[in-house]
């Protein structure tokens, strides 16, 4: 991990949400901004994780996987009504010219009644998205419309 040890962090943002992810790995931080995001939405810490996912997905560069990441794991949240609270990147890989990540999320199926959700996010998007190496790790940051 990085900057002073955090996860991750929440910036200003006029209209949407914006946030940086930390990580001493690829693998790391693209976990961090997966928790990052869904503690938009909820408590991560209030659910339980007895519900896994699978992922495996293609994308042209690294910041298009990244966008991909976290748009699955919101159409997983919308579609089978599931929330995350732990992500387990095994490893993301370049080859012939593409980027791959396989992975796995942690979470629960969603009950409005005993999890209330805190905010909806509508979407990923590729506003202001950097991907950088840093002397610490890895570095992400984030825009998400809400």
């Amino acid at each position: 991990m990085s900057s002073q040890g955090k996860q991750y962090e929440y910036l200003d943002h006029t209209a949407d949400i914006k946030f940086q992810a930390y990580g001493k790995t690829r693998e790391e931080v693209f976990e961090n901004a997966a928790l990052a995001m869904f503690n938009v939405i909820i408590d991560t810490k209030k659910i339980s994780g007895d519900t896994a996912r699978e992922i495996f997905l293609k994308s042209p560069d690294l910041e298009s996987l990244l966008v991909d990441w976290l748009s699955e794991l919101l159409y997983l949240f919308e579609v089978d009504e599931i929330v995350f609270r732990e992500f387990r990147v095994d490893n993301i890989r370049e080859e012939n010219g593409e980027y791959s990540i396989t992975a796995q999320a942690l979470g629960e199926k969603y009950d409005l009644k005993s999890l209330p959700f805190e905010t909806e996010i509508k979407a990923v998007t590729y506003n202001q998205l950097e991907i950088t190496k840093t002397a610490d790790g890895w570095k992400a940051q984030v825009v998400v419309d809400i």
